[in-house]
C-alpha cells in the first residue's frame, strides 16, 4: 500500500457514499417526502451527510483504512415513516435509488477504463497479465498522473460495485429490504417490510451478510476486472 492509497480510498469512499445518500434524498423528494430535503441531504456536498453520520462517514472509515487498508463505514438519509406507510412503492423506489446510483458510477468507471485501454491511454499492468489481480490498479499508465487516474478509477469501480451488491441484499438496514417490495403487491410489500424490520430478523440478516457476502462479492469483482481487460 502506497503512502497516498489510504487518502485515495477515503476520497473514493466519501464520493461514493455521498452520491448514494443524495440519490435516496432526491428520490424521496420527488416522491413527496421533504424530510431529507429540509435536512440538507439533497446534495452532492458531503458535509451535510458527514454531519448526520460523523462516526459512519468520518471516524470509522479513517480508522479502518489505517488498520485494514480499506474504509468501512455507513451513512443514512432521513425520511418520514408516515410517508413510507402511505406510499410504500415510492419508498421502495427511494431505497433503490442508492444502489442504482452506485451501479451507474461503477458502469461509468468501467467504460472509462475500457476506453482508456482501447485508446492506448492506459495499459494492463504486468502483474495482471500473469493472472494476479490488483483490484486497486486494474490499469496503469506511463506517466504518474495517468497512472494515478487509472488507480483512482479502479478503486471507484470496485467500491461502487461492492456498495451496489451489498445494498441490494434484502435484509434491514440494507436498501434491498425496502426495494424488494417492488416485486410484490403494494399491501403485501408493506407487510413484508414491516416483518423484515423485526430486530431479531435484522440481526440474523446482518450476521448472514457479514459471513456470506464475500462468497458473492469476490466472483463478481473478478468478473468486473475481466470486463475491464477483455
Amino acid at each position: 500500500m502506497t503512502n497516498l492509497e489510504p487518502v485515495v480510498w477515503l476520497i473514493v469512499f466519501v464520493i461514493s457514499v455521498t452520491a448514494h445518500e443524495a440519490a435516496h434524498a432526491w428520490a424521496a423528494y420527488l416522491g413527496g417526502d421533504q424530510t431529507a430535503y429540509l435536512g440538507g441531504q439533497v446534495t452532492l456536498n458531503p458535509l451535510p451527510h458527514m454531519r448526520r453520520e460523523p462516526f459512519g462517514m468520518v471516524l470509522i472509515p479513517v480508522i479502518t483504512v489505517l488498520l485494514r487498508g480499506f474504509p468501512i463505514g455507513w451513512a443514512s438519509t432521513p425520511f418520514d415513516p408516515k410517508w413510507e406507510a402511505r406510499y410504500p412503492r415510492r419508498a421502495a423506489w427511494m431505497a433503490l435509488a442508492g444502489p442504482a446510483t452506485n451501479f451507474g458510477i461503477a458502469a461509468a468507471s468501467l467504460l472509462f477504463l475500457r476506453a482508456g485501454l482501447w485508446l492506448g491511454f492506459f495499459f494492463v499492468p504486468e502483474i495482471s497479465v500473469h493472472g494476479t489481480l490488483d483490484y486497486t490498479r486494474l490499469v496503469a499508465g506511463d506517466v504518474d498522473w495517468i497512472d494515478g487516474m487509472g488507480r483512482f478509477t479502479s478503486m471507484l469501480l470496485m467500491l461502487n460495485t461492492m456498495l451496489c451488491l451489498l445494498n441490494l441484499i434484502p435484509f434491514p438496514p440494507l436498501d434491498g429490504a425496502s426495494a424488494i417490495t417492488l416485486l410484490l403487491p403494494e399491501q403485501a410489500g408493506l407487510r413484508m417490510r414491516q416483518a423484515l424490520r423485526q430486530p431479531a430478523l435484522a440481526l440474523v440478516g446482518l450476521v448472514a451478510v457479514w459471513y456470506g457476502f464475500g462468497m458473492v462479492l469476490w466472483p463478481v469483482l473478478r468478473a468486473v476486472a475481466r470486463l475491464v481487460h477483455a
